[in-house]
């Protein structure tokens, strides 16, 4: 096999293994992550892809996992066209935004005694706990009450310190509601205006 030949397969395997992780992407997201340089690379690449991957437009495309790609990378989790794609795009960039962390998993349950609570993502950089929240058609009364189970978790040292919360919403309005919701918590909330 020659060399050309071997690192497209293996961008390819990466390709694949994010979906994997992160269930859809957009050739955007694919791009900045993989490398992929310029739009046309990236088409190209992706184009190439095809028999490993679904694709939808939502204002841009959307990549996922066809059954013959969940079997190249050994994925039991088969995915579907969906109405609720912003949410899993909005969580993917700010995986990207930091930078695409090793230690990420999406959905992990919390749990402390009575408190349980899942975030939508969480990692970890430099020993310091980071919970992603993503607000896209949330009520205020959830987003309420899992930031008052954050509060209770830290007070009873559920972590080893202090979370930060990164929260991704859709409005200014629902950004200053939540930077009200988390007075006194290490906390940023970000538009998904300000990601790709």
């Amino acid at each position: 096999m020659d060399q050309n030949k071997a690192k497209r397969m293996e961008r390819e395997e990466q390709i694949l293994l994010s979906l994997k992780k992160l269930d859809y992407m957009t050739r955007g997201q694919l791009q900045v992550l993989h490398d992929l340089k310029s739009d046309r690379n990236a088409q190209k690449v992706l184009q190439r892809m095809s028999p490993y991957l679904n694709t939808f437009k939502d204002g841009q495309n959307i990549y996922y996992l066809n059954s013959k790609g969940r079997s190249r990378v050994e994925c039991d989790k088969v995915r579907k066209k969906t109405g609720n794609i912003n949410h899993y795009l909005m969580r993917n960039a700010l995986y990207v935004a930091y930078g695409s962390p090793e230690t990420w998993e999406n959905e992990m349950r919390i749990k402390l005694g009575k408190i349980t609570v899942v975030p939508d993502a969480i990692f970890q950089l430099d020993n310091r706990y980071f919970i992603v929240e993503v607000d896209n058609t949330q009520t205020m009364k959830k987003n309420r009450t899992k930031i008052d189970k954050y509060r209770r978790l830290i007070e009873r040292n559920a972590f080893r310190n202090v979370p930060k919360i990164i929260w991704m919403t859709t409005t200014e309005y629902r950004r200053n509601k939540l930077l009200e919701l988390c007075e006194g918590l290490d906390a940023d909330v970000y538009l998904n205006t300000d990601f790709i």
